[in-house]
């Protein structure tokens, strides 16, 4: 993600066939998310994943390995009818789960095709099937909602989620804001692959993650398909709106390349949008092969003042600069390949996207990027870069700030110049290949770093990342 403009820094993209698409997404997170000692009674499972800065985000006792989204939206009514099919396994004896789902209006629950009694409590659609659903199966979850989806407000101050346009809807989700559109498990512990079908008035677009398996206009409506076959945490999916100008082309790599522009964004978007198959190309040769079969962007009207690496096709609010495309799609490695199992994690994203764009500057004719690092480390130590370490922000009011963004991409610099750009290059490619379609955390990042160099490199990640205030000698 790139930053608020208030900020200096960049803060804040048949039944056989089913059973293909489910079987691509790892159910190794199971353990992650399952509540301890069931009984065979069965038990309710979490109502979070247990995530400090987040803690009602996410639920235990399950993991889901599919959604299957069915959306209606009128952009005149501003209304959303939503169908929402989940198919999970107990990780528990499962007496009772929770969903995380935020102001709508849920008209029915079914568990395996039987009725589910439902409650509301705060973010939590508390569901208590009829039988015990066993550990180690598979169920399937349908809910029906309706209502005007509005977006929440980040402990940062910003806005997520459904966010309402003058022609549709710019629908970004990190951290919290897939709940305010469809039911989830909603962390980036739990990776789903999705199927999204959106119904919209004729002469809009609906934009989501993955391939278009294809559109159908009629009655004066579109509807339009969606498939993302790659685990992807629920804060990546986008169902985004409004009147867009398409180009779709594969690249020479194989890559399906669907880009959605707003008009207004389109003159200052084109030169940029020209350069994702080279950037992508580029990325490629650094980070390993692109972990997904399509890419694009999705370029609106929206000025809700960031960008977001939505899987497979980042989502900007306005014309993108080159740096924050190069930022947005080194995301589609660091963040939605390799994801986090905690947001305290997050300078593993938002770090590595940041140096992504000091190398790319390095390469392309511009600063290098130990002219950047020594811009950033010439701020006195009363600046609020060192205001808290990249490494624990400490709430989630600090995830997207500067120190994050900034100092994560200081912290590889300092890696890089340590075990030299040999090995470096080595550990990124290693950290992607080993982790890709998963989860990874800075100690493992910090252990295969130690293993491909073959240095001990404990001080410098406690210096660089845990550290309050500004390292000495660098």
């Amino acid at each position: 993600m790139t930053p608020p403009r208030r900020q200096p820094a960049p803060r804040r993209t048949a039944a056989l066939r089913r059973e293909a698409v489910l079987a691509a997404v790892p159910v190794a997170v199971a353990a992650l998310l399952g509540a301890a000692g069931p009984t065979a009674a069965g038990t309710p499972g979490a109502s979070g994943a247990g995530d400090p800065y987040f803690p009602l985000s996410g639920n235990g006792g399950y993991h889901v390995r599919h959604y299957g989204l069915t959306l209606r939206y009128d952009t005149s009514s501003r209304h959303l009818d939503g169908r929402a099919v989940l198919t999970a396994r107990a990780t528990q004896n499962l007496s009772r789960f929770d969903l995380d789902l935020t102001g709508l209006k849920v008209t029915g629950v079914t568990a395996d095709g039987r009725s589910a009694v439902f409650r509301r409590d705060g973010q939590e659609l508390v569901v208590t099937p009829r039988h015990t659903l066993v550990a180690g199966r598979d169920f399937r979850i349908t809910v029906t909602y309706e209502g005007t989806p509005k977006p929440v407000t980040d402990p940062d101050g910003s806005a997520d989620g459904w966010i309402p346009t003058d022609d549709g809807a710019f629908v970004a989700g990190e951290p919290q804001g897939a709940m305010t559109w469809f039911p989830a498990n909603a962390h980036p512990r739990d990776k789903s692959s999705y199927d999204i079908t959106i119904t919209v008035p004729q002469g809009r677009t609906a934009v989501a993650n993955g391939v278009l398996l294809g559109q159908r206009t009629a009655h004066g409506r579109t509807t339009f398909r969606w498939r993302e076959t790659q685990p992807m945490a629920a804060y990546l999916a986008t169902a985004t709106v409004g009147k867009f100008k398409v180009e779709q082309y594969t690249t020479p790599d194989g890559i399906r390349v669907y880009n959605a522009v707003d008009p207004r964004e389109a003159s200052g978007a084109a030169p940029v949008l020209k350069k994702l198959p080279s950037v992508l190309r580029w990325e490629s040769e650094l980070f390993g092969p692109y972990p997904f079969r399509s890419a694009g962007a999705i370029v609106d009207h929206a000025n809700v003042g960031y960008a977001l690496e939505t899987q497979t096709r980042p989502l900007y609010d306005s014309a993108p600069d080159l740096s924050t495309l190069v930022h947005e799609s080194a995301h589609q490695w660091f963040g939605d390949s390799v994801s986090l199992t905690a947001w305290k994690d997050i300078w593993l994203n938002e770090g590595f996207a940041t140096y992504a764009e000091w190398l790319y500057a390095e390469q392309h004719g511009g600063d290098s990027a130990q002219k950047a690092f020594d811009a950033l480390y010439a701020r006195p130590a009363s600046d609020h870069l060192w205001a808290f370490p990249a490494g624990d922000p400490g709430s989630g009011k600090n995830i997207f700030d500067t120190p994050v963004y900034a100092r994560g991409a200081m912290t590889l610099h300092e890696l890089r110049k340590a075990v030299g750009d040999h090995d470096f290059f080595r550990i990124l490619r290693a950290w992607t290949a080993a982790h890709g379609g998963g989860h990874g955390t800075t100690a493992q990042f910090q252990r295969l770093a130690e293993q491909i160099s073959g240095k001990r490199l404990d001080g410098l990640f406690h210096t660089w990342l845990f550290t309050k205030g500004k390292p000495k000698n660098a």
